[in-house]
């Protein structure tokens, strides 16, 4: 069976030379794919987001405001129109995500120990940019009224720290785990670059199998292994496998080495299940191409498929809150498996043996070939199943 896998592999070297399609596939398509979200999430966190204020005050003190709004990293004020007529024609063009409205009598209100209110108008179109600039104007206000007590206070005779404790009796202290900064490269960018891995592994196994369908050459493929599956499958896949796993260490690279995505665990374990992950997606393309013995609609079943693991992986809506049935279903994807050995390695610092089930349920889907083996047999060895789209 060794010779046979050889010789396979020797004409699969030859086929690859000969079509620049698998050297696009294999090399050029996905490192463009890690250039460009590399350098799409280098800034990491979204800054300077357009908003709108209307300052109907006018006064030194809303103007403090203002400033202290203007100063928060998310937020921009791009525009500061007279009324707020104008200011909701600017969010319907789109010129800005919302607006913050001052009213007037903001700082004589203030000075008379009268409640006033702040208003923010936010487009929830952009869920992201809503939270981040949501979170910096709560912070403003919140800093911003916390100072004019802590003053009022102290005119009153009460030391700074007894004004503060009266000003807020009780402190909340929050701490981001694993990813302080809340960076969004950290976060999209071990998402978005093994989808591409997956997409590129599954697609170039559907392409080199189903072309051999499509263009009459199955039964050469076939003959070269001797009549062996196992020969003709191995020295087929092998330059692909090998192909995608360089993909996966240049993954790592740009990840940990160039955009800094911290390392908390074991590179190692990040490694082999980058290996798995390939083969995984890999076994399925060969049961995908198997089982329909048609290159074209294969290649969108696949692709379909693997869109919808993201979906399912839980890194946009947690899993957690899925239903019981969905969050069972998410595991059909192998991409869900390897976040989940990627987050415990690369962002909790987790023992490896938390992450050897995960590397184990990728394993079975390695074991998915061996079900349609005599299927693989008759399409590659039966003319009727040849020249198909």
């Amino acid at each position: 069976m060794f010779g046979n896998t050889l010789k396979v592999l020797k004409r699969e070297l030859g086929r690859i030379r000969e079509y620049p399609t698998y050297v696009t596939l294999m090399v050029i398509l996905p490192a463009v794919s890690f250039a460009f979200f590399a350098v799409l999430f280098s800034e990491g966190v979204a800054t300077d987001i357009d908003i709108a204020v209307v300052d109907m005050d006018r006064t030194t003190t809303s103007r403090t405001l203002v400033n202290m709004i203007g100063a928060t990293p998310s937020n921009n004020i791009a525009y500061e129109p007279q009324d707020m007529a104008e200011a909701e024609r600017m969010v319907r063009e789109g010129k800005v995500l919302g607006i913050v409205y001052i009213p007037p009598r903001f700082e004589a209100d203030i000075m008379s120990n009268t409640q006033t209110a702040v208003a923010a108008y936010l487009s929830g179109l952009n869920i992201t940019a809503n939270g981040l600039v949501s979170k910096d104007l709560q912070t403003v206000v919140t800093t911003f009224s916390t100072g004019i007590q802590l003053q009022l206070l102290m005119k009153n005779g009460l030391s700074e720290k007894q004004a503060m404790a009266q000003v807020l009796p009780v402190y909340f202290d929050r701490h981001v785990l694993f990813n302080p900064f809340v960076n969004y490269g950290y976060y999209l960018l071990p998402s978005f670059l093994p989808m591409m891995l997956m997409i590129f592994a599954l697609t170039l196994t559907v392409f080199s199998i189903g072309s051999e369908l499509k263009n009459f050459t199955a039964g050469e493929w076939f003959a070269t292994a001797g009549g062996s599956t196992g020969a003709a499958l191995a020295g087929k896949l092998l330059p692909y496998t090998a192909a995608m796993f360089i993909m996966v260490l240049l993954m790592n690279t740009v990840m940990f080495r160039w955009i800094g995505v911290p390392l908390n665990g074991s590179i190692v374990a990040l490694t082999v299940g980058g290996f798995l992950f390939i083969l995984a997606y890999q076994s399925i393309g060969v049961l995908i191409i198997t089982v329909l013995s048609n290159l074209r609609m294969s290649l969108s079943i696949g692709g379909g498929y693997s869109v919808l693991a993201f979906t399912f992986s839980g890194l946009t809506f947690p899993r957690m809150a899925m239903s019981p049935v969905l969050q069972k279903l998410s595991y059909i994807f192998p991409f869900t498996l390897y976040t989940d050995i990627f987050i415990d390695q690369a962002m909790r610092g987790a023992p490896v043996v938390y992450s050897i089930q995960y590397m184990g349920f990728l394993t079975i889907y390695i074991l998915l070939p061996m079900l349609c083996l005599p299927r693989l047999k008759r399409i590659a060895t039966h003319s009727e199943f040849w020249g198909r789209l």
